[in-house]
């Protein structure tokens, strides 16, 4: 496995994982409904494409397949980190992290986290500032803004 940096033609491809992965791992800690509401398959792909074009955007490449990606913003906003569900437990989540936190200017990292990711950032230091609900098409899911503060790495 290896990491690098996103190129538009990953595009759909991160779209496709995205999907595939909330529709399986996240399927444990949220109901059918709010899972159709969260990733509903019709990726604006033009979007995606310029959002992560505008942040600091890798994926995690196994024999030739984006096993992970994820992206963080200037400010030092952790937008996406998905895992594909074939590949899960393997690490890739944590090197994926690990490069991006690498790039914050900023003292904290701030994402907002599902139930299921919660654990995993809780683990890296990440800490949960509050709860929310967050809607989609009239659905509500519950996640996490946490953050971290690299000042503590540094001491």
């Amino acid at each position: 496995m290896f990491i690098r940096k996103y190129q538009p033609s990953d595009c759909s491809e991160t779209a496709e994982l995205f999907y595939n992965t909330v529709h399986s791992i996240n399927a444990k800690d949220y109901t059918t409904e709010q899972l159709k509401a969260w990733a509903t398959g019709n990726v604006d792909l033009e979007k995606w494409d310029r959002s992560f074009k505008e942040h600091y955007t890798v994926v995690a490449v196994e024999d030739n397949i984006i096993v992970g990606f994820g992206d963080i913003d200037t400010t030092g906003y952790l937008d996406h980190l998905f895992v594909h569900r074939n590949y899960q437990g393997r690490g890739i989540a944590a090197a994926i992290c690990d490069d991006l936190e690498q790039t914050v200017r900023s003292n904290i990292i701030t994402t907002h986290s599902s139930i299921t990711s919660r654990p995993f950032f809780e683990h890296r230091g990440y800490t949960v500032v509050k709860e929310q609900l967050v809607e989609r098409q009239g659905i509500f899911l519950k996640n996490f803004v946490m953050e971290k503060n690299l000042n503590k790495r540094m001491k």
